[in-house]
C-alpha cells in the first residue's frame, strides 16, 4: 500500500523558499531556517504570492513534489509539476470511455451514486446525534434520488447533472442545521464562490480546493488524465475527472471537516477577514494554526475501506479510488467501486 507523505504548505509571509543539497529551506522573517528533506513530501501548496528559488523548483520537480498554487480565499490557480506518470495506453483507455456516451453516463451514475449515498449518511448521522427531525424530508428525498439511479439505466447526462444539482440542494437546504455552536458567526444560507461571503463558506472553499489539487496529483500517479472527465463537462484547463472523483468525497472528507471545526469551536468570529469586495477569508495565522494543521491530522486518521477490507488513512482514500478506477479502465474489474460512508 502507498505511504501517505507530507503536504508542506507555504504562505506569502514565509519569505524566499531556497534549497541546500536534497531539502528545501524556508526562510521566514524573524524565524530560524526550516529544513524539509525532499523525499518525505508529496506535494506543495503556496498561498498567495509565493517565491521559490529556481534551484528549489528544479529540486521539486526532479522528485515528483507537485507545487500547487492557490489564492489567499483558497481558489486554485495552478500547479507546475514533472513528467506525466503513467502509460499512454490506459489514457487511451479513459479517452475510448469518455468518448461512448453509454460508458459515460455509466461511471458518470456510479460518482453520482457514491455522492448522494455519502451526503445522506452525514444527514443520517447529524440526526442520530441530535435526535431532531429537522433532516427527514431531505433524507427521504435524496432516497429517492437514488432509487432513480439504481432502478433506471440513465444515458442522458444533462439528466443525471440535474439530479446531481437536485442533491446538492437538498443537501445544501440542511446544512445550517447543522452546525451547533456560535451560530451568530457561522450560519448558512447557501453556497457562495469567488469570493466567498461568509465564514461557512470560507472554510468550505478552502477544503474543496484543497482536496481537488490533492486528487488532481493522485489521478496523475495512477497514469490518468486528471482533464478527461465523465460527469462533469471537459473545458480547456478544467481538472474535469477529478472533480468526477471529488464528489464521493465532498461531505465525507470537507464538510464533516468543516463542521467539525466550527462545532468543536476552534475557530472564532476573529479568525475571519474581509476585504474590501466583501470576500471573506481565513486570517494567516488562523489557516496555518488551525485550518492545516487540523487538516493535516484529519488525513492520518484511520478506516476500513469497504471495497479492500483493509485500514487505511483518511488521506490516501483518494488514491485508493483512483487505483481503482484505473483498474477498471484497464479491464481488470468489471465494474468501478465507489465509495461509500459507513
Amino acid at each position: 500500500m502507498k505511504q501517505l507523505k507530507n503536504t508542506l504548505y507555504l504562505s506569502y509571509d514565509e519569505g524566499q523558499i531556497s534549497c541546500s543539497g536534497r531539502a528545501l529551506v524556508i526562510r521566514a522573517k524573524d524565524q530560524a531556517p526550516q529544513q524539509f528533506p525532499v523525499h518525505i513530501l508529496e506535494q506543495i501548496v503556496c498561498f498567495g504570492s509565493v517565491m521559490l528559488t529556481p534551484d528549489a523548483m528544479n529540486l521539486c520537480l526532479a522528485n515528483n513534489v507537485t507545487i500547487n498554487y492557490l489564492s489567499v480565499y483558497g481558489r486554485f490557480r495552478g500547479r507546475i509539476s514533472g513528467p506525466v506518470r503513467g502509460n499512454v495506453l490506459l489514457r487511451w483507455m479513459q479517452f475510448r470511455r469518455a468518448d461512448d456516451p453509454v460508458q459515460t453516463a455509466e461511471l458518470a451514475t456510479a460518482f453520482l451514486l457514491s455522492k448522494i449515498s455519502n451526503a445522506r449518511t452525514v444527514l443520517l448521522r447529524h440526526a442520530r446525534e441530535r435526535e431532531t427531525n429537522v433532516f427527514d424530508e431531505a433524507v427521504r428525498d435524496m432516497a429517492g434520488l437514488l432509487v432513480k439511479l439504481k432502478g433506471f439505466t440513465i444515458t442522458d447526462l444533462n439528466e443525471l447533472r440535474g439530479l446531481e444539482g437536485d442533491a446538492a440542494n437538498i443537501y445544501f437546504r440542511c446544512f445550517d442545521s447543522m452546525i451547533l455552536k456560535n451560530r451568530e458567526t457561522f450560519s448558512f444560507h447557501g453556497r457562495s464562490r469567488r469570493p466567498p461571503s461568509d465564514p461557512i463558506n470560507a472554510l468550505l472553499s478552502l477544503g474543496y480546493s484543497l482536496l481537488a489539487a490533492e486528487i488532481t496529483g493522485v489521478l496523475e500517479s495512477v497514469g490518468l488524465d486528471p482533464s478527461v472527465g465523465f460527469l462533469h463537462k471537459d473545458r480547456p484547463g478544467r481538472p474535469s475527472l477529478a472533480l468526477d472523483l471529488m464528489e464521493e468525497f465532498r461531505a465525507v472528507v470537507v464538510d464533516r471537516f468543516v463542521l467539525a471545526l466550527v462545532n468543536r469551536e476552534q475557530l472564532q468570529a476573529n479568525d475571519f477577514e474581509t476585504d474590501e469586495a466583501g470576500g471573506v477569508a481565513l486570517t494567516e495565522k488562523a489557516r496555518k494554526e488551525i485550518f492545516l494543521n487540523e487538516w493535516e491530522n484529519r488525513k492520518r486518521t484511520e478506516i476500513i475501506h469497504p471495497v479492500l477490507g483493509e485500514k487505511i488513512s483518511f488521506g490516501l482514500l483518494p488514491h485508493v479510488q483512483a487505483m481503482l478506477l484505473a483498474r477498471f479502465l484497464r479491464g481488470d474489474l468489471d465494474f468501478y467501486p465507489p465509495f461509500f460512508l459507513k
